[in-house]
């Protein structure tokens, strides 16, 4: 399965949209997902599932790439 991981880089700052950065992973469960990113620091907002026509409409974005746990 495929994950939207929706992130900002430092941890100790408050959350602010327009600093929200997006990553893709591809892993069994979100709990694989939030446990491969533990390590990085990242203040995780939202893990969505993609699937369907979301996963195709994102799949034609030229910056989806995906990390593997």
């Amino acid at each position: 399965m495929i994950y939207k991981v929706y992130y900002q880089e430092n941890v100790l700052e408050v959350p602010v949209r327009e600093n929200t950065q997006s990553l893709y992973m591809e892993a069994d469960s979100e709990r694989a997902v939030r446990y491969a990113l533990k390590d990085r620091k990242y203040n995780i907002e939202f893990v969505q599932l993609l699937e369907g026509n979301h996963l195709e409409y994102e799949q034609a974005a030229a910056n989806f790439n995906v990390e593997k746990v």
